[in-house]
């Protein structure tokens, strides 16, 4: 009889199964409590944490479309404060075997910096999933991941702010998403998440004008960019974008992740992480 499937080596740490929950899909842990097994899981990333509390867009914040979803929520989280006495407790008390990367943005460069001297000595924490797709306000709104200078500033300023494992998360975007994979990895970054949502917008159908697209329309990009960046560079890489099956999980995996994440699927399905993790674990 076959045993488990050895842990898997990321991070400074070891995951039970490669599958995580996307940030933003999973609140912070205790909204999904219940209605996903997390402990069957690798782990989750929470939602963005920003300094002060953000009520994030005006409703309707998420339009479905035949290939997937447009959402605009704005960050929205209950600010840095109450996720380090409310959220980050509540996560070490309940998960022993799920990993926390804990999901952090802002406007500016010391928003991110404020956020990780704050958690980095917080229990339970593996690592911090730094989004670059936020606007740069010092840039005139300009996102940080959107040039090499801006973010080389923001990767560098955070790495010297905490010693736990950084991962940057790209935009699909990009004109050039392996030189800046290697601008972030230069700069300190110990993984990458490829992919974030990809602009998009659905006009009258949500409050904002634009939008983050996500579902399985992105699968092929999220796969693309993983496959590019892992023939160029020897660092991990967590596979985000369009995943519903452990088919789906496997093409990431094939094309050089180490982790994957899953975020929409899970919206339409909770039992899909579940579904996934077991079957890649051999269930």
């Amino acid at each position: 009889m076959n045993g488990a499937p050895p842990p898997i080596a990321a991070l400074g740490t070891t995951f039970q199964n490669p599958v995580l929950l996307a940030a933003g899909t999973a609140g912070f842990g205790r909204e999904v409590d219940g209605v996903i097994e997390l402990e069957a899981l690798g782990g989750l990333a929470t939602k963005a944490v920003t300094p002060e509390p953000r009520r994030g867009h005006a409703a309707p914040r998420v339009a479905e479309f035949p290939g997937g979803m447009v959402n605009a929520i704005g960050l929205a989280n209950p600010g840095l404060e109450a996720v380090a006495r409310d959220e980050l407790p509540w996560l070490a008390a309940h998960l022993r075997r799920a990993r926390v990367i804990v999901n952090v943005a802002g406007a500016r460069i010391d928003d991110y910096v404020r956020v990780l001297e704050r958690l980095s000595d917080a229990a339970g924490v593996t690592a911090f999933e730094l989004n670059a797709s936020c606007p740069n306000t010092a840039a005139g709104g300009l996102e940080f991941g959107a040039t090499p200078d801006a973010l080389a500033g923001l990767v560098g300023r955070c790495r010297r702010a905490t010693t736990r494992p950084l991962v940057v998360k790209l935009s699909p975007a990009l004109p050039d998403i392996v030189g800046m994979a290697q601008v972030a990895r230069d700069a300190g970054a110990d993984a990458l998440s490829l992919v974030n949502t990809m602009p998009g917008a659905l006009p009258r159908r949500l409050g904002s004008d634009t939008g983050g697209v996500s579902g399985p329309a992105l699968l092929p990009v999220g796969v693309l960019a993983t496959r590019r960046v892992r023939e160029r560079m020897d660092i991990a890489v967590i596979g985000v974008g369009g995943i519903r099956t452990a088919a789906d999980a496997r093409l990431y995996l094939g094309a050089g992740a180490t982790l994957v994440a899953i975020g929409t699927a899970a919206l339409a399905d909770p039992r899909v992480p579940g579904r996934v993790a077991r079957a890649l674990s051999g269930g």
